[in-house]
């Protein structure tokens, strides 16, 4: 069969599983989170070699070791063609403030949101491996804002697949939600929770662990810690890196976060080979990253809500894949550790591996005040406007320029993840103006809402999921 890539979980439980089969899995029985059991690497003559390909053509290359042999390079080509086909004839512009200074637009995808890129691939590479084995599937996901939109928007409408997004109650916004319930397809249902993204979270992750309810329903994730969903996140930072001196240049990234899984996608290309020198972690002031960087421990705390409701999270699931790497891949370890956070609700990291990921992370805490004056700041100083979660990126940049971690000698890119349409209110408060949506979501906000309101109780839930699936 070839050297193809393998995926083991982070707990030990699961080990050389396929792309298929992590694919349709996309959690581990073990409740762990799936990683390829090796890396590939791309050298300074192979980025050399990437800087003239089209979007579509840099995926393909760079997804196809992790995916090889269950789809061959065609296949591969012809489904990113197909998945950012949607987003313009740029797919991932980049606009430059000042001298070294970018802002990577991550919003052209139909839902207005980063999550865009990856939903559209992971939809079609879900479709196809269902239809190669005449199966069918429930695909489950909690969502603090965009990634419901998104995955509803590319799963809606597949005859095999019946999708399922949770979503926090009253705390994502009105453009949010409305971008998630106006659809009103068949298979397509969205829970609305009486609890916050955390709890939302914990219902999926509890849903996965029981094993019976998976294997009734095939149940299936969309979430980033579904390891394809992740990956194709990859490829925006190698392609903008390239576009601003990459290999030639190292390249500085900061990005808002609040679940890790797209800052891990910078720390996954650094791992391939793209020169990064830094990775900034921008957090709204439900700052656990924050807190871990500077101190080596997880620990929950409440979630407060904030104009960046994406990142209103206390539990960054993601994290638990740099927490294995950084362990050196001891499984019993990463089960200690996340079996601690779950039941006392932290876990410490030593000093010595604490300052080996402060190495090329840093992390800064943006609260609602700073958001708000980012946001004008960056209108009145670049005559450009920028989300409440795209400030929050921005915002970490001043101040590891402040603290002298990064220097404006090096090409900064930071990551605007979502329109700022999507949150006119926050906008509005800050520079007076509505900022301008498009045509179609004009037209979903006239449009009647479709969800289910529902308590946080794990078995109502199953129960509605199952009485409501198509058999």
């Amino acid at each position: 069969m070839g050297n193809y890539i393998k995926y083991s979980s982070t707990r030990g439980g699961d080990i050389s599983l396929s792309y298929e089969e992590v694919l349709l899995a996309g959690l581990a029985r073990d409740g762990g989170l799936f990683m390829p059991e090796r890396w590939p690497s791309f050298s300074h003559s192979d980025l050399k070699n990437m800087k003239e390909l089209s979007y579509a053509s840099l995926a393909t290359k760079i997804l196809k070791p992790f995916i090889q042999p269950f789809l061959n390079e065609d296949d591969i080509l012809n489904i990113c063609k197909a998945s950012y086909s949607p987003f313009g004839y740029e797919v991932a512009p980049l606009k430059q403030l000042k001298k070294n200074t970018y802002i990577l637009e991550l919003f052209h995808g139909p839902t207005l949101a980063f999550k865009d890129y990856a939903m559209q691939f992971l939809s079609r590479a879900f479709n196809l491996a269902l239809e190669k084995k005449s199966k069918k599937a429930v695909i489950l996901g909690a969502t603090s804002g965009d990634t419901g939109s998104a995955a509803l928007e590319a799963f809606k409408a597949k005859a095999n697949i019946d999708i399922f997004i949770l979503f926090p109650h009253g705390r994502v916004s009105k453009v949010q939600q409305k971008q998630m319930t106006w659809i009103n397809e068949e298979g397509a249902h969205a829970l609305s929770v009486k609890t916050d993204f955390d709890g939302c979270q914990a219902i999926v992750k509890d849903c996965f662990e029981d094993l019976n309810f998976k294997d009734q329903t095939s149940l299936s994730a969309i979430n980033s810690i579904n390891w394809v969903r992740l990956l194709p996140q990859v490829v925006y930072y190698f392609y903008s890196a390239l576009r601003v001196g990459s290999p030639e240049k190292e390249v500085v990234f900061s990005v808002p976060t609040g679940n890790f899984g797209n800052i891990l996608a910078g720390w996954m290309a650094k791992k391939m080979g793209l020169p990064i020198s830094r990775l900034i972690c921008g957090s709204n002031q439900n700052d656990i990253l924050t807190r871990f960087f500077d101190s080596g421990i997880m620990k929950r705390k409440n979630v407060s809500p904030s104009y960046s409701p994406s990142m209103d999270i206390q539990v960054s699931s993601n994290f638990e894949r740099l927490l294995y790497e950084i362990n050196d891949r001891d499984t019993n370890l990463v089960k200690k550790q996340m079996y601690d956070f779950k039941v006392e609700g932290n876990f410490q990291v030593s000093q010595d591996k604490l300052n080996k990921i402060n190495n090329l992370f840093s992390a800064f805490k943006i609260n609602d005040i700073e958001t708000i004056d980012i946001i004008k700041k960056t209108y009145l100083n670049h005559e450009y406007i920028i989300d409440p979660h795209s400030a929050i990126g921005f915002g970490a940049v001043q101040k590891a320029i402040g603290q002298k971690i990064i220097s404006n000698n090096t090409p900064i890119i930071s990551l605007a993840c979502a329109h700022p349409a999507k949150f006119p209110e926050v906008i509005k408060k800050s520079i007076g103006i509505t900022p301008k949506a498009s045509t179609h979501l004009e037209k979903i906000m006239r449009q009647k809402e479709n969800f289910k309101l529902i308590e946080p109780n794990l078995e109502d839930i199953q129960e509605y999921i199952k009485k409501t699936m198509r058999k």
